[in-house]
């Protein structure tokens, strides 16, 4: 996000990241820095375009597109996104490659396959390696969807860290993508951030419990999450090329440097439209909460880790199946006189009558929107269709119909 102080929602960031893959096998190919560079006509880490930008991250097989500047509205970034996968396609083509959709490569074995970015800010990279070695697929095979919302001063981050707190045990069961790993089914919807949330337990502060501490403050996120986690990581990093706020490994990270939270658990979709649709939800949702409309900010503060952790831990697993038995957490979505209620219940509830007038019927996000809330996510759907254990071939067939979907911006259903 921009430097200059943002109010809350006046700008949104959308971060998605991709695998770039071989054409016909589908097996992970470290070339994005060879994708850039036929861009740009150089060595870059970066290609900015005037909505849409590309850039690297960890590994050599992952690019990631981005909004260039916080924009003004969600509504225009789901086409933005797409034409910027299909020139992504276009050029990778050349190299018999391909993006490939999803939050984590479904046969990747990260400890023979994984590659760190060589280029610029690799010694950012090669620090995280020789501490927590990320040969492993919570580092080397894992893609989401980042949202980035500002905030002005610490009124406003204490409004919306309360806000986002209670929303992200929520967002597997809209998100789940990642049902395999090492060609097999794990009995997890969301393998992704079973992995995630544990990458970096050599140094449990760096992740704490992936739900963040209520810190409403500024001073209050320096003192119960900052400062544990720079004092704990610096033996292993004299040098002290970690101790930023991208250290921060929870589920939503407050950049002050930015004035934004950037919110990490939404596993990437099958294309820009599936995203987008679930961002403009989870947005609409905040925005409810941040204008109180269920309860205040001072109760909603008072929510503390151990109900929010219990249902996250729950939808990793079941993702729109999981259940909220806790009913202070189900009162702050204006739901009352029930002793229990699936995420999915609780999500058609909450885009029954949305804001947005984009996730009405009718609107660009509606029928995305319907197909993930109606036939689950995407981790439930390619569960649904392999109902044993697949053969190789098909599950090449079936990534192979989701990197399709992909470059045409369709959603996949199943046969």
């Amino acid at each position: 996000m921009s430097s200059a102080p943002l109010s809350l929602f006046s700008a949104f960031g959308i971060e998605l990241e991709y695998m770039l893959v071989d054409a016909q096998s589908l097996d992970v190919r470290p070339i994005a820095d060879q994708v850039m560079q036929l861009e740009a006509g150089k060595q870059v880490s970066d290609v900015e375009f005037e909505d849409i930008s590309w850039s690297n991250e960890l590994v050599l097989h992952v690019l990631e597109l981005k909004t260039t500047d916080p924009a003004p509205a969600l509504a225009p970034i789901a086409d933005q996104m797409q034409a910027q996968v299909r020139r992504v396609n276009e050029l990778a083509g050349q190299l018999g490659a391909r993006l490939m959709p999803t939050a984590m490569h479904p046969w990747m074995d990260p400890f023979k396959e994984m590659k760190l970015w060589p280029h610029d800010y690799s010694p950012v990279y090669e620090c995280f390696n020789r501490i927590f070695d990320c040969r492993g697929h919570g580092w080397a095979n894992l893609q989401s969807m980042h949202i980035n919302l500002p905030f002005a001063n610490d009124e406003e981050f204490g409004k919306l860290h309360a806000a986002v707190r209670l929303v992200l045990p929520l967002l597997p069961a809209l998100a789940a993508s990642s049902p395999f790993m090492e060609g097999q089914l794990t009995g997890q919807l969301d393998s992704r951030l079973e992995t995630y949330r544990l990458n970096s337990r050599k140094i449990p502060s760096i992740a704490g419990r992936v739900i963040p501490e209520r810190a409403f403050t500024q001073a209050e996120y320096d003192a119960m999450i900052f400062e544990p986690m720079f004092r704990d990581i610096a033996p292993h990093d004299p040098e002290g090329i970690l101790q930023d706020e991208f250290l921060n490994a929870r589920g939503a990270i407050a950049r002050f440097t930015r004035g934004s939270i950037e919110i990490r658990v939404i596993d990437l979709q099958e294309c820009p439209a599936a995203d987008l649709a679930i961002a403009r939800l989870v947005v609409d949702v905040l925005k409810r909460l941040v204008g109180e409309a269920w309860t205040p900010t001072e109760d909603q503060q008072l929510i503390e880790i151990e109900p929010l952790e219990a249902v996250f831990l729950d939808a990793i697993v079941r993702g729109d199946e999981a259940v909220i038995r806790d009913r202070g957490l189900l009162s702050q979505f204006g739901i009352h006189g029930e002793d229990e209620l699936s995420l999915r219940e609780l999500w058609q509830y909450l885009a029954d009558h949305p804001a947005d007038e984009g996730l009405r019927p009718g609107g660009a996000a509606y029928g995305p929107l319907r197909t993930i809330l109606n036939e689950g996510p995407l981790a439930r759907r390619l569960c649904r269709h392999f109902r044993t254990v697949p053969t190789h071939q098909e599950l090449r067939g079936v990534y192979g119909e989701l990197s399709e979907c992909l470059q045409n911006g369709e959603l996949w259903t199943g046969p």
